[in-house]
């Protein structure tokens, strides 16, 4: 089956029978919101409440045991008093079912549920103030605190040996290189092998294990205004990354987003740095691999998205778009170097802290 034809394509007709049958709501708004691989739509029901109508790829369909992992994962968040949606159980009492439907290229089965909606707008949108980014240290910190508590019969199954966004797993990565053939990046990112081989890998026994949510990215962290004319955060959405990591990668990757959203990258480190560290001190060997780590996240980046581009074409220029920002990022970090930077980063994170 070709990659186009994964992701579903329902109707909103097809919706609201569905919504009916599965759920018995009667939906007064139905309109659709961005994903990648699925289909998200946002439902608002006669009988009261709004939600979010997911209905997972037809190939993530076939791995369910993840899915409810997945949504284990979110429902323990949501009752330890973090933002994240839960699932709500269907007429049958489950929290999800395969439903068979035909998109268009033959009947093929999907995973749905029906998730609660989460007030806000993506951090992207928003102006990243120190106190703001101190906040999404300290969720992550505290997000993968409590992944780390979950208990479920197939917790195993977020190994993910060949998951190619995970950290522990970046080599994987190198079999991609030849995309970046003839473009003076690849130097920098063949360089990057080389630190994490010497740096991470060998560090690797004292850092510290968690369950990571993998993706606490710029467009997974939702926030409201504030009643001080700040934002505060509002939803964590987007848990398809989930993975058995490291707690410094989940750090790791919070401050590569961040940088590509900020006006001025070198900065984010310090405040998302404050915020992770009023919940989790980091260990020596854990700081010494961040700097690496976060070059190695914006390597994954930008030789996928290059990938893709060969992959589909007709999306290259969006594709290019996102990552241009990232090329800029990842050769100035490069360029000032693993010790200017962590002087950075860790000595405004000390300041930072000394005001709190």
């Amino acid at each position: 089956m070709s990659e186009k034809h994964m992701k579903p394509n329902l109707s909103q007709s097809d919706v609201a029978e569905m919504v009916k049958r599965l759920y018995s709501l009667s939906p007064s708004e139905i309109r659709s919101l961005p994903s990648y691989d699925d289909q998200n739509f946002y439902v608002s029901a006669i009988e009261g409440g709004e939600y979010v109508l997911k209905i997972m790829n037809s190939r993530d369909s076939q791995n369910p045991n993840l899915i409810e992992v997945q949504t284990c994962a979110m429902s323990l968040l949501h009752q330890k008093g973090l933002p994240a949606q839960t699932a709500l159980a269907n007429t049958s009492g489950q929290l999800m079912s395969l439903e068979e439907v035909d998109c268009g290229y033959g009947y093929q089965k999907y995973l749905v549920r029906l998730l609660t909606y989460l007030p806000g707008t993506t951090i992207s949108k928003a102006p990243l103030t120190p106190q703001l980014l101190y906040e999404t240290g300290k969720t992550a910190a505290r997000m993968d605190q409590i992944l780390q508590e979950m208990e479920h019969p197939h917790l195993s199954i977020l190994q993910r040996e060949n998951f190619i966004w995970s950290l522990s797993h970046f080599l994987l990565l190198e079999t991609y290189i030849y995309v970046l053939d003839g473009d003076p990046l690849q130097e920098i990112v063949k360089s990057v092998f080389h630190q994490y081989k010497t740096t991470v890998v060998t560090k690797r026994s004292d850092l510290r294990k968690c369950i990571n949510h993998g993706d606490f990215n710029d467009l997974n962290i939702l926030v409201q205004p504030d009643e001080s004319d700040g934002y505060k955060i509002s939803g964590i959405l987007d848990f398809g990354d989930m993975n058995s990591g490291y707690y410094i990668h989940e750090l790791a990757i919070n401050i590569m987003y961040m940088m590509t959203e900020h006006p001025k990258p070198i900065e984010v480190g310090g405040p998302v740095l404050a915020g992770w560290e009023s919940v989790l001190p980091l260990n020596e060997a854990e700081k010494d691999c961040l700097y690496v780590l976060v070059l190695s996240r914006f390597c994954q980046s930008l030789v996928l998205a290059r990938y893709s581009v060969t992959m589909h074409p007709e999306n290259a220029e969006y594709l290019m778009i996102s990552s241009r920002r990232g090329v800029h990022i990842l050769r100035q970090l490069w360029e000032l170097g693993k010790e200017q930077v962590e002087k950075v980063w860790f000595e405004s994170a000390a300041q930072f802290s000394d005001r709190k």
